[in-house]
């Protein structure tokens, strides 16, 4: 095969160096710039080192190994990225693609503002994958998001032999924790980079920070006692989906006031749950949404007649639109219905920061 296309090379003209392949490189991600951690100090790509945390439950000390919300930041000038990437040998979940849930996503700033330019697709538990290919020439600066589902292990970053690799700057300003259920850790959204915290971040520059637990944000005592430890500039509890009605009442009063205690002047918005599919057909759903919201909205009226200040709400109407097709599986936003959380959410949370000097 060598041979016949060193005879097509002579034939056509055309040169040798056209048709081989640069070697690729590699370095490990820890090397370069690492963003979306709860705290700067959690092992690995894990969001926080729930080691320092006994009493969170067992379900929530998982979730945080997950790499939710955490990018790599670098620049290079090749023209080519691969990744070797290995998470863990947990099955991709039903409701989720496996780029979401075990890939990479990967974006490039161009004018300014962060463009998609390719994903890592997992084949296994281990993966090597050429995420880009003939790309112009210069130094770029690249925003890889990781796997919103699982626990990655391993990830280096592979460039062209004789291009240059290095660190990236942070490329967002603040800090925004959000806290919540499997709507913000990113469940249905089709790739990392599609999470609505992850967009926040992207569309305004400002670093919304993922502190999403699928099916655990149940505002439990240790875990509140975490939220209000995490320094922030504000605070955003989309918590209401996890939590049951009675849950909602006995606990929201303490998430609040942990927050301000540790955090007196800090924004804390609270988002009422999306209107999920699934409860215009399940009518016990229907009853126990609407109970959700009720309670977190009399609980937020309760705490402001008691004086807590700087407290802001978001209600449920027209979160993800009324047409019935903002979800994957009745429960969890897909990429439309997530764009449609945004359209409300976003010019909530900007005019409210903005009061703040956030924005």
């Amino acid at each position: 095969m060598k041979s016949f296309l060193i005879i097509l090379i002579l034939l056509t003209g055309i040169s040798y160096s056209s048709f081989a392949q640069k070697e690729i490189k590699y370095t490990e991600a820890s090397a370069l710039h690492i963003t979306g951690k709860l705290k700067e100090n959690a092992p690995g790509f894990h969001r926080l080192d729930t080691a320092a945390y006994p009493a969170l439950p067992p379900g929530v000390k998982h979730l945080l190994t997950n790499a939710a919300g955490i990018a790599v930041t670098f620049t290079t000038n090749s023209a080519t990225i691969w990744a070797k990437w290995c998470v863990s040998k947990s099955k991709t979940n039903e409701n989720m693609t496996a780029i979401a849930n075990k890939g990479l996503d990967l974006y490039v700033k161009r004018d300014g503002k962060w463009q998609f330019a390719g994903v890592g697709r997992p084949s296994g538990q281990c993966s090597n994958y050429q995420i880009t290919k003939n790309m112009e020439g210069g130094t770029k600066e690249f925003l890889l998001y990781l796997p919103l589902y699982d626990e990655l292990n391993k990830l280096e970053i592979g460039i062209e032999e004789g291009s240059e690799l290095h660190a990236g700057a942070e490329p967002f300003k603040k800090r925004i924790l959000i806290y919540g259920s499997s709507i913000v850790q990113g469940a249905s959204a089709s790739r990392p980079g599609m999470a609505y915290p992850a967009r926040l971040s992207r569309r305004t520059g400002l670093h919304f920070i993922n502190f999403g637990l699928s099916g655990s944000a149940k505002m439990e005592k240790p875990v509140a006692d975490v939220v209000a430890e995490l320094d922030a500039d504000a605070y955003i509890l989309d918590c209401v989906p996890n939590s049951s009605p009675e849950e909602i009442t006995e606990r929201t009063a303490y998430l609040v006031r942990s927050i301000r205690a540790r955090h007196p002047k800090a924004p804390i918005i609270i988002i009422q749950s999306i209107i999920r599919e699934i409860s215009f057909i399940d009518k016990q759903w229907t009853s126990r949404m609407k109970l959700q919201n009720e309670n977190m909205q009399r609980q937020y009226d309760l705490l402001q007649k008691q004086g807590v200040k700087d407290l802001y709400f978001i209600d449920a109407k027209g979160l993800i639109g009324d047409d019935h097709e903002g979800t994957t599986d009745g429960t969890h936003p897909n990429d439309l219905g997530f764009d449609r959380m945004l359209q409300k959410i976003e010019p909530q949370i900007k005019a409210i920061l903005s009061k703040y000097g956030i924005v």
